[in-house]
């Protein structure tokens, strides 16, 4: 069988990307075509500065905006680079080049310093395709998705609306094949029949009319927040959607912050990421970071393209 081509935006080529990328190369070779969207005096001088020899065969599609490379340093020029290598990779995928974009760490901060608006990935995405990213982040074991992602959270409780969260649902049920997802409340103990918020009325009603109209009991809850992720709930649910960022992640990156990964779904092109920053405090220092998140980004993304779901 032809081997699926994955658009490898590098992300932050002052951070650890780089290096995971180059020490993953055969092992992604082995499943896929890498296309990395890096020039190659940028590359040369990663391979330079972190003593890894360039690999042979080495597809690369060409991203404006070279600098000197400064490890650990949030600057301008590398979140410039940062995202011109994402616009690339998008661009791979809208002309049918690539199959799935794959991404490596950004830092926001320097996105930010090179006036780029977009507060990441998955928000640059809403932008570009006028659409409404969801974003998940799990590995095979546990995957979560949430509902509300970086607002602060006394805006939360203001989201929760039937019809919002109803679609958010719908939208979400392609892409998990069948699978039962259990539903968080926002409150302690779910709300306790609102004596302690009346929000879980309105997902105890976006649960109700997504299932009847997938015709499938898909969605359970709303789920007392501080049960849900224990070992009996999770031999039952390996999906769940939270309310917001915390709630969802903490015990997330707790159970399985090496392996888990960020996939953006409900949008015309995969797109899925490492579930990890930068790690500046590693970067170009021979510490030889955890290449686990990448490749099961890679292993994700080919299983979205065979259309088997997450």
């Amino acid at each position: 069988m032809k081997k699926r081509v994955i658009a490898v935006s590098l992300g932050d080529l002052n951070g650890v990307g780089i290096e995971i990328a180059l020490r993953s190369h055969e092992e992604v070779c082995a499943m896929a075509k890498p296309i990395y969207c890096i020039s190659q005096k940028m590359l040369e001088q990663a391979c330079e500065r972190l003593d890894i020899p360039k690999p042979k065969q080495m597809t690369l599609f060409p991203v404006n905006g070279d600098f000197k490379l400064d490890p650990a340093k949030i600057s301008k020029k590398s979140g410039s680079n940062s995202y011109n290598s994402f616009i690339k990779a998008i661009e791979l995928c809208e002309k049918k080049i690539a199959d799935a974009v794959v991404t490596l760490p950004i830092h926001k901060e320097a996105w930010h310093k090179a006036g780029i608006e977009h507060k990441g990935h998955t928000d640059m995405l809403r932008e570009h395709f006028k659409q409404e990213a969801i974003m998940m982040l799990g590995c095979d074991k546990l995957y979560v998705a949430l509902f509300t992602e970086h607002i602060p959270l006394k805006k939360v409780a203001s989201k929760i609306k039937t019809k919002a969260l109803r679609e958010f649902l719908l939208a979400l049920a392609p892409n998990i094949k069948g699978k039962k997802v259990a539903v968080l409340g926002l409150n302690p103990h779910a709300g306790d029949g609102g004596v302690l918020g009346k929000e879980e009325k309105q997902i105890t009603k976006a649960i109700k009319k997504a299932n009847e109209k997938l015709k499938e009991e898909i969605f359970t809850g709303p789920m007392v927040p501080d049960t849900a992720f224990t070992e009996n709930m999770r031999d039952e649910y390996q999906h769940y959607v939270a309310m917001y960022h915390d709630q969802g992640l903490i015990p997330l990156k707790a159970l399985h912050f090496d392996e888990s990964i960020n996939i953006s779904l409900n949008l015309p092109i995969i797109r899925t990421s490492v579930d990890h920053g930068t790690a500046f405090d590693i970067a170009y220092k021979n510490k030889k970071p955890s290449c686990k998140s990448y490749i099961n980004a890679v292993k994700a993304a080919l299983k979205q393209i065979d259309n088997q779901g997450i």
